[in-house]
């Protein structure tokens, strides 16, 4: 099975998570497609599993990329590998982006990305509801530059894209050093 994730994977990092289908997968090991159905109910359930490994390795890294690190260092270490691994691994990256049903959500790493996430927080004395504001702003920041950035979007202008990446985190920074208080 193991096997099979990995070649969705690969063939989502070369054609796009979207085109990646069972059929796609029996041609990559020059096998029946009936033959895979034994071990997947159908491309649905392969991308279910290419999305699992996707967030696993995402949140492995991220782990990896915190370990010692505190505010804007841990801020900057956790957005890097979000951008880094979408650089690398495109398909994947999308794929860690696929709906996955609940039983799956609940045995996915999306709640390592969560921790992590509030453990940066904590760098920052945010405390609830803030702290939920906070992961979504930076989900969103991070997940939309790299998703422009990928469709091409600022390929054809200046300043450079790794100095515009550089900017906003620094100016995430400033932000949640300098969380405004909510409106009465």
């Amino acid at each position: 099975m193991a096997r099979l994730t990995q070649a969705g994977a690969e063939l989502a990092d070369e054609v796009g998570f979207e085109q990646v289908t069972v059929s796609a997968v029996a041609r990559r090991f020059d096998v029946k497609v009936a033959s895979l159905y034994s071990h997947l109910k159908n491309s649905h359930d392969l991308k279910t599993r290419i999305a699992l490994l996707a967030l696993e390795e995402l949140a492995d890294r991220g782990a990896t990329a915190l370990a010692g690190r505190a505010g804007k260092d841990a801020l900057t270490a956790f957005a890097d590998v979000y951008r880094d691994y979408a650089h690398e691994h495109p398909g994947r990256y999308t794929a860690a982006r696929f709906r996955l049903d609940p039983e799956a959500a609940a045995a996915s790493a999306g709640a390592r990305h969560a921790q992590m996430m509030r453990a940066i927080l904590r760098g920052y004395d945010l405390t609830e509801p803030d702290q939920t504001h906070a992961v979504r702003l930076l989900g969103s920041v991070f997940h939309g530059y790299v998703s422009l950035e990928a469709a091409g979007a600022f390929s054809h202008s200046a300043p450079d894209t790794e100095e515009s990446w550089s900017r906003i985190v620094d100016a995430l920074d400033a932000l949640l050093r300098n969380w405004p208080a909510p409106a009465l």
